[in-house]
């Protein structure tokens, strides 16, 4: 524990400009960024008696030994940095918003020739329109289904859309009426482009001209006695009808506003927040965040969730008017500071009367739901993390609790191919961004324990080496950042245990590679899946853990996590060396050619979906090496063709494709690097 007095700036050398400050600990670890008006006065709070201070804040003050601040020209420019600062360092006592689920999107992806509307979730891509977020899955997938009917947009996947177009077909969609089918050229792009817009424009909350359309259009259509016409017009007003009664509309005006509402306890703070467009809710979303720092405010918390919320979204993300339970400090800045995202006039505003103040207390009734299921279920999770790293303590006589786990495991078929993987879990949980994939190099054939010492070799020698680093800079933080892409160096921090999957033979391996480099004192052991015996270097019996353990059961997740990420990469070599070994047939297809291919397919699947034309725009490709190419790969997938019938998506009819996307939480979609 440090003395807040030993790194205290002198008297008068902090100046009283606006400015971001930072503390950073004896490893050099940034852990709480922060900004104000007068450093001189922020600063000089946290240097106080500390008894006066708030726990949380004592414990930050007592955990940092350095304190470093940047002077700025004005708010915005702190607002900026500051959000910059976080997002950089990822500082530990910083309050970061979390979302409570996953919430699914409805995407249309404008950056495509045809447009497709899907459901999707996780990170927003550039060129594609997203409405929502909303609760639930299945009730997007039914309101696009009625809107299908008026919009009949392209809903399928880009394989099964180029298939269609091969075989001049359409699928089940087109044939009913929900698919205008471009892919057979029954509209034409720019048609089916007004489609696209008609649909984007109604679920931006333009309904009223499409009603009256559709209205006049069915009158017309009986007046000249075209009865089936004016009846199935009339069955699209009703879709419409239903699909704009799931959305009731709160704000009479039509107006397009954000409602953000906090419920906050002494611990944590829960925070809703409703999106209305066109005075309809069009999605909802939650977030959950430790309040790391006891000084923040109400207004603190509001300025702080909105600099993460807006920071990285579209300029059609931020509308022109956006309702808090407090005003915050900074809120001219803020205000400011959006304005130019958006690039036109921005309001923060607190309800005081009707509508508006009614949905706030809505929203907040919400957020309070949020933040009690989430103490509820918090609790819990909590109280077993903690038991089982307290466990393994006990159980491996460790100094104390592993709050860094490491496991890695090694994957190959017969020899080849061999890769490794590396899983990092803090406090319990998957911290994803640290997880890392090898391919094992020094070693051939099937000989696990020589690539598990390959594997921990190479990741502790970049321990040591950006150590060396640490010791050699004059500013140990920034030598923890990656000069060249600006993130954190992940492999600078030591693990309070490493776990490798296997018995003795594998726990020697990573000892004697550990002891070679000098880091002796770093934990090891392993588990064995035969019988989930947990074996320690030099032991000759195991640890026995009970079969009801928590300890057990977060070293078999560990363990499970290490061995599908392992799976992933080694199959994905795998698919690009198939790939390979059925390309060496083409004749005049060289290894700069190949390549080519693999740069920009990616798998087997990819380059057996594409056409000739799509081969033959590729650099160094004409049409008859394009056409070879194609037959190989084709001649290749009927040889092994098992005669599994084609999936199909029972709720819309839609055939599904080789190359569609894996569902949220997949494997694939696991982050992660390849230390080659």
């Amino acid at each position: 524990m440090a003395d807040p007095s030993s790194y205290r700036p002198a008297p008068g050398s902090i100046p009283d400009s606006p400015g971001v400050y930072r503390f950073s600990d004896s490893a050099g670890r940034v852990i709480y960024v922060g900004k104000a008006k007068n450093l001189r006065a922020r600063l000089s709070s946290y240097f106080q008696d500390l008894v006066t201070l708030h726990p949380r804040t004592q414990a930050m003050v007592t955990t940092a030994s350095k304190v470093e601040w940047t002077v700025v020209a004005s708010e915005v420019e702190s607002l900026q940095l500051e959000y910059s600062w976080i997002k950089e360092y990822d500082p530990r006592f910083n309050v970061k918003y979390r979302d409570d689920k996953s919430y699914p999107w409805l995407a249309i992806t404008l950056n495509e020739d045809y447009p497709r509307v899907m459901v999707g979730r996780g990170q927003k891509k550039k060129g594609v329109k997203y409405f929502g977020p909303y609760s639930h899955a299945w009730a997007i997938r039914e309101t696009v289904d009625l809107l299908l009917r008026v919009f009949p947009m392209r809903s399928c996947s880009k394989g099964v859309f180029n298939r269609h177009r091969q075989i001049g077909r359409p699928c089940l969609l087109g044939y009913i009426g929900k698919c205008s089918a471009p892919c057979t050229g029954q509209v034409t792009q720019e048609e089916h482009r007004q489609i696209v817009d008609d649909f984007a424009a109604f679920l931006s909350g333009q309904t009223a001209t499409y009603v009256r359309r559709l209205e006049k259009e069915m009158k017309a259509a009986a007046a000249e006695l075209e009865y089936e016409r004016a009846a199935k017009i009339r069955d699209d007003l009703a879709a419409l009808e239903k699909a704009l009664a799931k959305n009731a509309v709160v704000l009479g005006d039509g107006t397009d506003t954000d409602v953000i509402a906090l419920s906050e306890d002494p611990l944590e703070v829960a925070v809703q927040i409703f999106y209305v467009r066109g005075g309809r809710i069009r999605g909802e979303r939650g977030w959950i965040a430790d309040k790391a720092d006891g000084t923040a405010t109400t207004g603190d918390l509001v300025s702080r969730f909105i600099q993460q919320m807006y920071a990285d979204d579209s300029v059609d993300a931020i509308p022109r008017e956006i309702l808090v339970p407090t005003m915050p400090e900074d809120a001219d800045a803020l205000t400011e500071w959006l304005e130019g995202i958006r690039g036109a006039r921005v309001s923060i505003r607190v309800p005081q009367r009707g509508d508006k103040k009614a949905l706030m207390e809505t929203v907040e009734r919400n957020a309070l739901q949020t933040l009690t299921m989430h103490k509820t279920k918090r609790a819990s999770d909590l109280t077993t993390r903690n038991q089982a790293l307290e466990e393994i303590q006990a159980g491996l006589d460790l100094p104390e609790a592993p709050l860094r786990l490491e496991c890695y495991d090694v994957s190959n078929l017969q020899g080849t191919e061999v890769v490794a993987s590396m899983v990092v879990f803090e406090d319990g949980l998957p911290r994803k961004s640290e997880y890392r994939r090898f391919v094992i190099k020094g070693v051939d054939g099937q000989n696990d324990v020589a690539s598990i010492a390959e594997v921990l070799t190479r990741r502790f020698k970049r321990l040591l080496d950006e150590r060396a680093a640490l010791a050699e800079d004059d500013d140990p933080s920034a030598a923890l950042i990656d000069p060249e892409t600006g993130r954190a160096k992940k492999f600078s921090y030591a693990p309070g245990l490493v776990v490798v999957d296997g018995g003795p033979p594998q726990v020697a391996a990573a000892r004697q590679a550990l002891d070679e480099l000098g880091l002796g004192d770093i934990p090891i052991c392993g588990l064995a899946k035969r019988l989930e015996e947990v074996w320690l270097p030099d032991e000759e019996d195991p640890v026995i853990f009970s079969r009801t353990s928590e300890g057990l059961y977060l070293l078999q997740r560990l363990r499970d996590e290490a061995h599908r990420f392992a799976i992933t990469h080694h199959r994905s070599r795998r698919s690009k060396s198939m790939v390979e070994s059925t390309l060496d047939e083409v004749p005049g297809l060289g290894e700069v050619r190949r390549k080519t291919l693999l740069r920009h397919f990616g798998s087997l699947k990819k380059l057996r979906a594409a056409t000739i034309d799509e081969v033959a725009d590729l650099p160094g490709f004409g049409p008859r090496l394009a056409e070879s190419v194609v037959l190989a790969v084709n001649a290749a997938a009927t040889k092994a063709e098992t005669g599994r019938a084609p999936s199909v998506n029972t709720a819309t009819g839609e055939i599904l494709g080789d190359d569609i996307p894996a569902p949220a939480g997949a494997p694939d979609g696991d982050p992660g690097r390849t230390e080659n």
